[in-house]
């Protein structure tokens, strides 16, 4: 499920370039915002969150318990990063994993989901708010939900490392950033 990109497939439906090639060249959300504009971007942001929430929901369903429901969630995410349909070339994962922390435990989802909405309002740029919501997560989930806390530790550091050009650009100050609409 996690190798279907919702990118790629919502660029086709709408004749727009593949988000692999355009833009920041990564097939997310964010990317394709910038390319498409806001139905294509949200249609986007929709398939991929669902790609956290339902094997989330179908392992807390199914009584696995949380370590399980996370590693379930986990490889959904590592699904999206390196989807095997599309050559291994997927997204960074933001809106994956916040679908799985919000199916694992919407508190945690919330309190990341929140930082996230903070730091983006704050500075405009997703990539600095991504990672801050994803420190934040693994800390709330050791606090409130400690059995998936390794997996959630492991996917959060997983993150930050396919943010590693983000983070070169944000210290060269070439990050791209959304403006305020006046």
């Amino acid at each position: 499920m996690g190798s279907i990109s919702s990118a790629i497939l919502v660029c086709r439906l709408f004749g727009y370039p593949d988000p692999r090639t355009e833009g920041s060249n990564n097939p997310g959300a964010t990317n394709v915002l910038r390319i498409g504009g806001k139905p294509a971007a949200a249609l986007t942001l929709l398939g991929d969150v669902l790609k956290g929430v339902i094997p989330v929901v179908l392992a807390r369903y199914l009584d696995m318990g949380p370590f399980v429901a996370a590693m379930v969630g986990a490889f959904a995410f590592l699904g999206h990063l390196y989807p095997v349909f599309f050559h291994f070339q997927g997204g960074k994962g933001v809106a994956t994993a916040f679908g799985l922390l919000f199916a694992l435990h919407w508190p945690s989802g919330l309190v990341a989901g929140s930082t996230w909405l903070l730091v983006f309002a704050l500075n405009r740029i997703s990539s600095i708010a991504s990672l801050s919501a994803f420190v934040v997560a693994p800390a709330c989930i050791f606090a409130w939900l400690p059995q998936a806390f390794w997996p959630m530790l492991a996917l959060s550091l997983v993150m930050i490392a396919r943010h590693r050009s983000n983070l070169q650009k944000i210290l060269r100050g070439e990050e791209l950033g959304f403006r305020k609409k006046d």
